[in-house]
């Protein structure tokens, strides 16, 4: 069979899941199940195309081509609908608030549950490595470990030239309008600081100009309505998206590579799966069900875990707060975009405190010592919020924590091979974390609307 052939069958099969996917879609059958039926066909279609085509793999990138049409292009319409989201989003909740003091409760209070959450998380990923008796010693040192290692090196070099106070200084955006462009690493977080300005300004002048405001604020209003029902139809597209990623995530994955590192895939999740359980148990502390939340959230973090990109989940993780469950607008918009680039609870607290742990006895440091453990969870929920400026990740979040903490930063290299995979489930982490944030507040503050919680998906 010529690859032209063995293309064209790919491109037809995954067209006839497509079509699967929209007949279910015409009965109405739940997003949910969509959603899970669109990654379950893409684990399925992948491992095929893997087991049939993995010793032709231009069959493969060729045919990954054409699906990133539907995947790719997906994710780029999420993120083409960030940036006036945040916008419309926030402007339009700070302008309805009565008492602008309640605004820095908000924000204090989501920046403290995530920087709390992710301390946790750094206990639990230590704990994991020290269960696991994870070390770096004996890992696999090959060419694309060495390239890796090497470049994390460099990132550490620039990274160093800034220090934090200069990286969050940049969260202040000189040209708002590129900010929104989402350009730099800390575009969110800057367009997140310029709306919030922008409310205030509106807020500031309700007493002395009212018919300004009220037109500003109707405006505001009915573009929010406008930007929301452009989600929506975006949203539409989720389980065809989950299908094409999760093709192309096992149809490129290394087998071999994952075997090598069996062990440290199985302990990193273990560590996200308890961190996950933590929140939850958190929201029944509050008097939430946490079943109820698994169910609505699911199609969210499963987009998450396919994708591999917070930034990209956003829309639906604030119109899964606000219409699953019942979180303001302006708290959703806080916590989803906060939870971007602070307090990341896979990538900032969990993956970088097992790396620690691991590489610490290679400079003679006793992994199960209580003052460093201490200092480990204290670093890892203060680096948390130190990359809020630069972006990155885990690969920031380990390089803060390992070079904070004296430790060598070539092990985050090493792990080149499973960083896909393992991000996966961080990521999907991460969004939970940034959920938790704002249901969270908005049941300290008052706010939250029960019934829509409550409510069946």
């Amino acid at each position: 069979m010529n690859n032209y052939l063995a293309v064209s069958i790919n491109i037809v099969a995954i067209l006839g899941m497509v079509y699967i996917l929209y007949r279910m879609q015409c009965k109405h059958v739940s997003f949910g199940i969509r959603v899970m039926t669109g990654l379950i066909l893409g684990v399925i279609f992948g491992g095929v195309l893997q087991s049939i085509f993995g010793g032709s793999p231009d069959v493969i990138k060729q045919s990954n081509s054409w699906f990133d049409v539907i995947g790719s292009g997906y994710v780029r319409l999420l993120k083409m609908i960030v940036m006036p989201l945040i916008v419309v989003s926030i402007t339009s909740a700070i302008t309805n608030l009565k008492d602008i003091r309640i605004l820095s409760r908000v924000g204090g209070l989501i920046i403290g549950i995530l920087l709390f959450t992710t301390a946790i998380a750094g206990v639990i990923g230590a704990g994991s490595s020290l269960a696991f008796h994870l070390t770096a010693d004996g890992l696999q040192v090959g060419e694309a470990e060495l390239g890796a290692t090497k470049r994390v090196e460099g990132k550490l070099t620039s990274f160093k030239t800034k220090p934090v106070q200069q990286q969050l200084i940049e969260i202040i955006p000189t040209n708002p309008f590129y900010a929104m462009t989402g350009q730099g690493s800390a575009d969110t977080l800057s367009v997140v600081f310029f709306s919030t300005l922008l409310g205030l300004a509106v807020l500031g002048i309700k007493r002395t100009k009212p018919q300004s405001a009220e037109f500003f604020m109707n405006a505001v209003q009915t573009a929010n309505d406008i930007v929301m029902k452009l989600v929506d139809f975006v949203l539409l597209l989720t389980p065809y998206g989950v299908l094409a990623l999760m093709t192309k995530f096992v149809s490129t994955s290394n087998y071999g590579d994952i075997y090598k590192l069996i062990q440290f895939v199985i302990a990193s999740y273990v560590a996200l799966i308890i961190m996950f359980l933590v929140h939850l148990i958190i929201l029944f502390l509050m008097g939430f069900n946490p079943i109820t939340y698994v169910k609505k959230v699911i199609p969210v973090l499963v987009f998450a875990f396919t994708s591999r990109t917070s930034a990209g989940t956003l829309p639906l993780t604030i119109e899964a707060l606000i219409n699953k469950l019942g979180v303001p607008s302006g708290y959703a918009n806080l916590s989803a975009s906060f939870g971007v680039s602070i307090g990341q609870n896979g990538c900032a607290g969990i993956y970088p405190a097992m790396l620690a742990v691991m590489v610490a006895p290679t400079v003679g440091i006793n992994p199960l010592d209580l003052a460093f453990l201490f200092k480990l969870v204290i670093v890892v929920a203060i680096g948390s919020f130190g990359i809020a400026g630069v972006g990155g990740g885990a690969t920031f979040a380990a390089l803060i924590v390992l070079s904070t903490m004296g430790l060598p930063v070539g092990i985050v290299g090493l792990l080149i091979a499973i960083e896909p995979l393992i991000d996966m489930g961080r990521t999907a982490l991460n969004v939970s974390g940034a959920m938790i944030a704002g249901v969270a507040t908005s049941k300290i503050m008052n706010e939250i609307d029960t019934a829509t919680y409550n409510q069946d998906n």
